[in-house]
């Protein structure tokens, strides 16, 4: 009887333990270039696991097996032409191997060519603007909890600061492009399932693009302290099909 609770503790508590690791890590995200953004951050990750592990097993080898309580002495030498070259040579080829792949990440943001929609993105105190260019379509997007629930009045959920009058609607499987701008102060467009954070800067517009693989809801928030409602600007972004697309954009078209 002992031992099957102690089973089931053991089980209990290695469950917990990936799951509580699971959500330290950074999430995989919903999009083309956050898997790779996640691929390069493991990559990374496990070559910095590796690294850690040669240089602790050689401190505590030399610790434990070559102590000086075991008759073992320093051997004094000024200079190892081989040690030398191994300790440069080594960080090298591991520097490479990080950069290679992350250069060519870092150039695949940057491209926004061949889109297949445009979305401009302004940043308003304390409220976010939507506007499709090719469908002469913009509306702007505000918290959606009641004062009652700001002022603690009110019980909350788990969608509290989450929730949206107007979502930011895309079509899944197309490679859209984003325009990032601000009206008023600097703000920050941030939606972790995309993979990026693009800054909205007074004067200046951003570009990046984003092709999500993944039909759902996804939230954000601005991640620039913009002001003293600053936690009340989320990002409620709905990724659908494109006939839900097409629906989306004929309904805004007749509201306005």
């Amino acid at each position: 009887m002992i031992m099957k609770i102690v089973m089931m503790a053991i089980f209990f508590i290695a469950g917990s333990a990936h799951a509580s690791i699971e959500s330290w890590n950074m999430p995989p995200g919903v999009t083309e270039m956050s898997h790779a953004i996640y691929g390069l951050h493991m990559t990374v990750f496990w070559i910095c696991v590796g690294i850690g592990c040669v240089v602790f097993t050689l401190m505590l080898w030399a610790i434990i097996f070559h102590r000086k309580s075991l008759g073992h002495n320093a051997v004094p030498f000024h200079e190892s032409l081989v040690l030398e070259i191994i300790w440069t040579t080594v960080p090298i080829i591991i520097l490479i191997a990080m950069a290679w792949p992350a250069t060519q990440i870092l150039i695949k943001i940057e491209d926004t060519r061949d889109s297949d929609l445009t979305i401009k993105i302004v940043g308003y105190q304390w409220f976010w603007g939507y506007e499709y260019p090719e469908y002469h379509v913009s509306y702007f997007s505000n918290l959606s909890d009641s004062d009652d629930q700001v002022k603690n009045k009110a019980p909350k959920d788990e969608l509290y600061l989450k929730r949206v009058d107007q979502p930011l609607v895309v079509p899944v499987g197309k490679k859209i492009r984003l325009l990032t701008t601000a009206a008023d102060v600097q703000h920050s467009f941030w939606v972790p399932d995309l993979g990026f954070k693009k800054d909205a800067i007074p004067g200046f517009i951003n570009e990046s693009w984003t092709k999500i693989d993944k039909p759902g809801v996804y939230y954000g928030r601005c991640a620039e302290l913009c002001g003293y409602k600053h936690a009340y600007m989320p990002i409620e972004l709905h990724a659908v099909s494109q006939e839900d697309f097409d629906a989306f954009i004929k309904k805004q078209q007749e509201q306005h």
